[in-house]
């Protein structure tokens, strides 16, 4: 199935381009690649040419491959398992080396790193098992330390070693001040670090080890190459500061910058910080579309502090701008069009203004009402995303539908479910909360949660989304809740995305024959349930296209961001500014997600709660817009037009 990628607009010309100026700003050599799937082709090829030239020899008849688990090396051991079944590969001379693992831990448990490399990918290739070297997190306390000094000494001069990045630049479980020289060793695992990993132990944080055994600094350093990865757009700020940045320990990986042979690999989304990404005017000459103007524009004012109309031409000239104004002055003339062109993003009728003038207005006038079909990857991204857009469609009185792709049963509480049956019970309408107890007890930590209970939780989920729309006026019979197959694993880990989860939703689709879609377009883990429900929802609407059905012609796709980030505004096709009002309901119809509130599952780093990073994301886009001189607005929601 195909990968979504946001559609390029202009940018660094880099055919021509010596690789030396294309890499000038980067500490650690950088390839960025569209998508995960693409730079994962790219480092199985690498990989596999590593092992073809590899020479034995009487005193090193091995190659020596370092691997990690986790999310990053998932597209690449796929490419890997499929090169060694075509016969592009054999890794029967290759001696295999993991570079961490969690203490204590049985080497068969399923969210054990020795289990989760050999489902992913050893038991599919044709690597010899007394080739295989994991550590092994069963060893006696009083035997760790002479355990980790052999398993360093083994694992010593790697021909290669293959690494996912994490979100503080950890490289395996070398976190936050790992000194250079570290070697194999038990660590103890920080709290922030244990909330991380508590996404493979169905978060419960108090089943996830306190501690790990990880290869150090120094035995990685010790590779001949190294090749590092990162995917998505939660790892940008971290890719940022270990590429153009001084080495820091507070981010381990940035120590490969010391690495005579490394390479890193990003998607789009992880290296958009970077200096390349950001203001690739400074590297070398650009394609320079209207939005791409804009783009330049708003990071010169951003920089600057500056309204648009307020820019000088000296300030162009000073700022590696020179060849917009070349080719496009007078400069006065740029931040003319760039200011008409960002307010026309500008629209209270994200629906389209009927019998009005639309030839600068995001959106049509006609058909007048449109019918609107909203995705929500889970059962509040619609109001938390964009919930003031949502109301002013209503209001105005459009056809509007909200399609809730997952269960969303995960991230309920058990004491939440015990609390909803005793309230059933105090009504009056059944005593079932003893059995619900035996459920909620009979769960193993780490596995999937019994079905019967996860129904119970989706049952809420479900409760709640239909509140949080009707309370704005939206027929309950307006929400549907497709339960996309590909969330129902029962645990944090998902099952692959298949036709099955697109012919639900090409269904959908077909009834309702919507005029607008609106889809989450985040680009964090390439695993993700936003991104996985996107691209099923991306795969249906292009397999309609391919069948021609009569009324897809007319429909135009478009963008919202969850509450955690933005669309830059150089992106945006549509700005819908929110009154005070408008922004306090949408407050009330977030607040009917009562099992999300106050205790969110799985926040990261981030304590506030969905509807306040929802008020301050929008009210800071609002912001935003007002500094580069536009009207003053409480709050504004912003999208971008896929098609």
């Amino acid at each position: 199935m195909k990968h979504f990628s946001l559609p390029k607009d202009g940018g660094l010309i880099e055919k021509g381009l010596p690789k030396d100026i294309l890499h000038s700003k980067e500490r650690i050599y950088t390839e960025i690649l569209e998508t995960p799937y693409v730079a994962s082709q790219m480092v199985a090829d690498e990989v596999i040419a590593a092992i073809k030239a590899f020479k034995p020899t009487k005193d090193k008849p091995l190659f020596k491959l370092g691997l990690t688990t986790g999310n990053s090396p998932l597209p690449l051991y796929n490419d890997l398992q499929r090169a060694c079944a075509n016969g592009e590969v054999s890794f029967a001379n290759v001696e295999v080396f993991s570079v961490d693992e969690y203490y204590p831990v049985a080497p068969n448990a399923m969210q054990s790193r020795n289990h989760r490399l050999r489902s992913e990918l050893l038991d599919h290739i044709d690597v010899k098992k007394e080739n295989i070297h994991i550590p092994d997190g069963t060893v006696p306390e009083e035997k760790i330390s002479d355990y980790c000094a052999k398993f360093d000494k083994a694992a010593r001069e790697l021909d290669l070693l293959v690494i996912g990045v994490g979100e503080q630049g950890q490289v395996g479980f070398n976190e936050s001040w790992t000194d250079r020289g570290s070697r194999t060793r038990v660590v103890l695992l920080p709290y922030q670090s244990r909330k991380r990993q508590a996404s493979n132990f169905n978060g419960d944080i108090q089943h996830t080890p306190s501690q790990a055994i990880t290869m150090g600094i120094s035995t990685m350093m010790s590779a001949s190459k190294v090749i590092l990865m990162a995917w998505g757009e939660d790892k940008a700020a971290m890719v940022q500061k270990i590429v153009e940045k001084k080495i820091d320990p507070d981010y381990p990986a940035s120590f490969f910058q010391m690495h005579e042979n490394v390479k890193l690999y990003v998607d789009e989304n992880s290296g958009a910080n970077l200096i390349r990404m950001v203001a690739p005017w400074c590297i070398g000459p650009c394609e320079w579309t209207p939005k791409f103007i804009r783009k330049a524009v708003i990071w010169l004012c951003d920089k600057l502090q500056k309204p648009i109309l307020k820019l000088s031409y000296q300030d162009y000239l000073q700022n590696s701008l020179g060849e917009l104004v070349e080719k496009f002055g007078p400069y006065d003339q740029i931040n003319i069009k760039v200011f008409n062109d960002l307010q026309h993003t500008i629209s209270g009728w994200p629906g389209g203004k009927p019998n009005a003038d639309d030839s600068t207005r995001p959106v049509a006038s006609k058909p007048f009402p449109k019918t609107v079909l909203i995705f929500s990857p889970h059962p509040d991204d619609d109001v938390i995303s964009m919930g003031g857009t949502f109301i002013r469609l209503a209001h105005q009185g459009h056809n509007v539908h909200v399609a809730y792709e997952t269960s969303g049963n995960v991230a309920v509480h058990d004491d939440v479910v015990v609390q909803h049956m005793d309230a059933a019970r105090e009504l009056g309408f059944g005593d079932r909360v003893d059995e619900v107890l035996k459920l909620v007890a009979s769960k193993v930590p780490g596995e999937p949660e019994p079905r019967a209970l996860l129904d119970i939780k989706a049952a809420i989920r479900r409760s709640e989304a239909k509140g949080a729309v009707h309370s704005f006026g939206l027929d309950y019979s307006h929400a549907h809740f497709l339960n996309l197959p590909f969330y129902e694993s029962g645990g944090i880990k998902k099952l692959p995305r298949s036709q099955a989860d697109v012919d639900i939703i090409k269904a959908l689709l077909n009834e309702l024959k919507p005029d607008m879609v609106f889809m989450a377009g985040d680009l964090a883990d390439p695993h993700g349930t936003h991104r996985v429900c996107t691209e099923c929802a991306l795969e249906a609407l292009d397999q309609l296209r391919e069948e021609k059905v009569g009324w897809i012609a007319g429909t135009h796709v478009w963008l919202y961001r969850g509450a955690w980030m933005e669309w830059e505004l150089g992106r945006v096709d549509m700005a819908v500014p929110l009154s005070p009002d408008e922004v306090v309901e949408k407050r009330h119809s977030i607040y009917h997600h009562l099992s999300q509130k106050d205790i969110v599952p799985f926040p990261g780093d981030d304590p506030r709660e969905f509807w306040q990073r929802a008020e301050e994301r929008t009210e800071g886009t609002a912001k935003h817009y007002d500094a580069l001189g536009m009207a003053e607005y409480q709050a504004i929601e912003v999208f971008l037009k896929l098609w």
